[in-house]
C-alpha cells in the first residue's frame, strides 16, 4: 500500500511539472531514472518509449565506435548531457572523456560526439532545436541517424569556425568517418533490418 500511495505521488509530482515552464535541473534532480525525459528551455518533456529498430541502430551505433575508441573516452547510450541550467539533454548516443564522467548529467566540454536516432516524435527538432543548441554548448560532432527516411541515412555535422555546425556528409552507403576517430557504419545492413521487421512485424491488434 505503501509503495502504490508513493507512485501516485510521484505521478501527481510528474503533472505539476510537466505544467511548468521555469524549471532548472535542479527541479527535476529528483526524478526517477526510468522516466524518459528531456529538459528544454525550462520545459520537461517526456519521451515516449522507442521502437526496438530505434534501439537496434542505437546500439549499433555504439558498438562502432567502441571499435576504435581512445581508452579515454566511453560510449554510452541515452546518457544526460547538462547544456545549461534550463536544459538537459538525453541523446541516443554519447562519447565521454572519462574526466568528465564521475556524475550525471555530463559537461559539453567533455563530449565529443552527440547521436540522435530521429524518431516519429523528434524528427522536427533533432534537425532543428537541437542542433542549435548542442552546437551553441561546442559539443564538436553532432550526428543525426535517420531510420525514417527511404534508407537509413546518417548526416554529419562538425562544429566550423564561427561555432555553427557545416555538414560534413549525408550519406545512405556503408561510410567510414574520420571523426572524432575511425567508424565505420553499415546503413544498408541497417535499412535491410528495418525493412525485414516492417514485412514480418504483426499490426497492433
Amino acid at each position: 500500500m505503501e509503495e502504490a500511495s508513493m507512485s501516485i505521488a510521484l505521478h501527481a509530482d510528474v503533472e505539476e511539472l510537466l505544467k511548468r515552464d521555469d524549471l532548472t535541473v535542479d527541479d527535476i534532480a529528483d526524478l526517477p531514472e526510468d522516466l524518459r525525459y528531456e529538459l528544454i528551455d525550462g520545459r520537461l518533456v517526456l519521451s515516449p518509449l522507442a521502437l526496438p529498430i530505434h534501439q537496434f541502430i542505437a546500439h549499433r551505433i555504439t558498438v562502432a565506435a567502441e571499435e576504435h575508441c581512445p581508452e579515454d573516452v566511453l560510449v554510452n547510450g541515452e546518457q544526460a548531457v547538462l547544456l545549461d541550467r534550463r536544459n538537459e539533454l538525453h541523446p541516443d548516443v554519447v562519447l565521454i572523456r572519462e574526466e568528465g564522467a564521475g556524475k550525471s548529467p555530463v559537461k559539453p566540454g567533455d563530449v565529443p560526439l552527440v547521436v540522435e536516432v530521429v524518431s516519429e516524435s523528434s524528427k522536427k527538432y533533432d534537425r532543428d532545436g537541437k542542433l542549435k543548441k548542442y552546437a551553441y554548448v561546442g559539443i564538436r560532432n553532432y550526428w543525426i541517424v535517420d531510420p525514417l527516411a527511404e534508407r537509413v541515412t546518417l548526416t554529419q555535422f562538425a562544429l566550423g569556425p564561427g561555432g555553427d555546425y557545416q555538414q560534413l556528409l549525408e550519406t545512405d552507403e556503408l561510410v567510414t568517418v574520420d571523426r572524432p576517430w575511425r567508424i565505420t557504419l553499415d546503413l544498408p545492413a541497417w535499412t535491410r533490418r528495418r525493412d525485414r521487421i516492417r514485412a514480418v512485424a504483426r499490426p497492433d491488434n
